[in-house]
């Protein structure tokens, strides 16, 4: 038997797989997207490479057995043979794959409400077979949509008539819909991570999209933002041990958890102190910093700060509300408070800063040897 991931090859996916891979003795299935067995391995190897060298990644792989398939195809994309061995040996999933569109509607529909789907329908086969011991689905405090000075526990987080920010958030709160619905006869867990930024033992990253705005806002000098502000981060490495840790428990108190810093969240000044930054605080600019990076982001590829600006533009609602996510039910179930940004923050901005927001992925050729089974 084996626990089924999506998104191993996703940022927080390998976090993920890489916790329970330490934590336990277990087998592992994990589904990649790729046209061969190579590709899908060298695909693994490449999110990887933020977590152990390429000696280690060879020692691990016969515990993995990797599934050449699609989370938007027909039965995963799978062989009637690679589904049913699928089925019959999965214990239980932790469904991480997603994609972060902020724009794409179709796409975030395509892949985060289809995708669930056949991954429940995966779940609820197994469970008829022999039982599936527990679900878990990476979600989002996106769900939560628009909101403003607030602070948000579980239970007020999804507000069916409260407005979304963006196409991801919205498909995420059905993704966690579908789950509550066609999962009654199953254990299932919800995690909700919030901005996720960097890892706090080491200053390093290979998800940039946030990081790009929180390089330029901070090398600006001029913050168009209030200091008091809080932006709720949390760092990779804890949202990757509390889902495996919660993962393999067989109790557990809730069915939602907040993967957050909650209320000790730090304000944006405190964020630029811990950067090692200093910098003006001018909120009456915020309205033409708006406007601004709405005409940057249609600027021509060329002139190469489209990329940037689109991602400013993403971002900006989440930068402005003023809000963080109540994480008392993790801190209890974990016995643990997730690191501060002001413990690491210093490292990561040297980091991206010297790497232009770019990781140094490694030329070491993939371990030639394949994990047995599919």
């Amino acid at each position: 038997m084996a626990i089924f991931v999506t998104g191993a090859t996703g940022y927080l996916g390998a976090y993920i797989v890489y916790e329970l891979l330490a934590q336990t003795e277990e087998r592992f299935a994990l589904l990649v997207r790729a046209n061969s067995l190579d590709q899908a391995k060298a695909r693994l190897w490449k999110a990887f490479q933020l977590h152990m060298d390429a000696d280690e990644f060879s020692q691990l792989l016969p515990r993995l057995d990797l599934y050449i398939g699609d989370i938007t195809a027909p039965n995963l994309g799978l062989t009637n043979r690679d589904w049913t061995c699928l089925r019959d040996s999965t214990e239980s999933i932790i469904h991480a794959a997603a994609i972060l569109n902020r724009k794409s509607h179709q796409a975030c529909v395509n892949v985060n409400v289809r995708g669930t789907l056949a991954v429940i329908q995966l779940a609820r086969a197994a469970n008829t077979h022999h039982g599936l011991r527990r679900f878990s689905l990476l979600s989002s405090v996106a769900v939560a949509g628009h909101r403003q000075d607030e602070i948000v526990t579980e239970a007020e987080a999804i507000q069916w008539d409260r407005p979304d920010y963006d196409p991801y958030g919205a498909t995420k709160k059905l993704t966690e819909y579908l789950v509550q619905t066609l999962l009654p006869d199953i254990s299932y867990t919800i995690f909700r991570p919030s901005t996720v930024l960097g890892d706090s033992r080491f200053g390093k990253t290979t998800q940039f999209d946030t990081a790009r705005a929180l390089v330029l806002l901070a090398q600006t000098g001029i913050i168009p933002l209030q200091p008091h502000w809080r932006m709720d981060i949390v760092s990779a490495d804890f949202v990757g041990r509390a889902i495996a840790t919660l993962h393999q428990k067989s109790q557990l108190a809730h069915t939602i958890y907040h993967l957050s810093a909650g209320e000790q969240s730090l304000t944006y000044r405190e964020i630029l102190t811990s950067l090692g930054r200093a910098g003006l605080f001018s909120p009456i600019l915020q309205p033409p910093f708006e406007w601004l990076v709405q005409r940057l982001a249609t600027t021509p590829r060329s002139w190469k700060i489209s990329r940037l600006a689109t991602s400013l533009k993403v971002f900006m609602p989440y930068l402005t509300f003023n809000t963080v996510f109540d994480n008392q039910r993790i801190i209890q179930e974990l016995g643990d408070s997730p690191p501060s940004f002001r413990a690491y923050g210093a490292n990561l901005y040297r980091f991206l800063v010297e790497h232009h927001c770019q990781f140094p992925y490694q030329l070491t050729p993939v371990p030639s040897v394949l994990a047995s089974g599919v």
